[in-house]
C-alpha cells in the first residue's frame, strides 16, 4: 500500500498560476502539500492536485484510491495526471512526533 501523509500544518490549499503561452490564458492551479513514503529513509514531499473550491484533505494517513489509476494505450497501468483521489487510512497520525 502506498502511504501518503498530510500533516496539520499542510491542511490548506496553495494556489499558483501557469504562464500564458501560445495565446492561451493563464490557468490557476490548486495544490496541497503531502508526503509520500517510497521506501527510503524519509518521506518525499509532493503536491496533491485539487479542484477549484475543493476542501483540502484533513491531516492523516492516506492511500491512493483505485479510481486514480487507468490503463494507458499501451496496456500499462498509470496514475492519472488529474483527478487523483486519496482514501483516508488513519486520522490519528497527522502530527509529527
Amino acid at each position: 500500500m502506498l502511504k501518503i501523509e498530510i500533516f496539520k500544518e499542510d491542511v490548506r490549499v496553495d494556489q499558483s498560476q501557469t504562464r500564458p503561452k501560445d495565446g492561451k490564458e493563464p490557468r490557476t492551479l490548486y495544490n496541497q502539500t503531502a508526503y509520500v513514503y517510497l521506501g527510503g529513509k524519509f518521506p518525499v514531499q509532493m503536491k496533491i492536485g485539487l479542484e477549484e473550491n475543493q476542501t483540502p484533505y484533513a491531516a492523516g494517513v492516506y492511500t491512493v484510491k483505485s479510481e486514480s489509476y487507468s490503463v494507458n494505450n499501451f496496456g500499462s497501468l498509470e496514475l492519472k495526471k488529474y483527478g487523483q483521489i486519496l482514501e483516508l487510512v488513519s486520522s490519528n497520525l497527522g502530527e509529527r512526533q
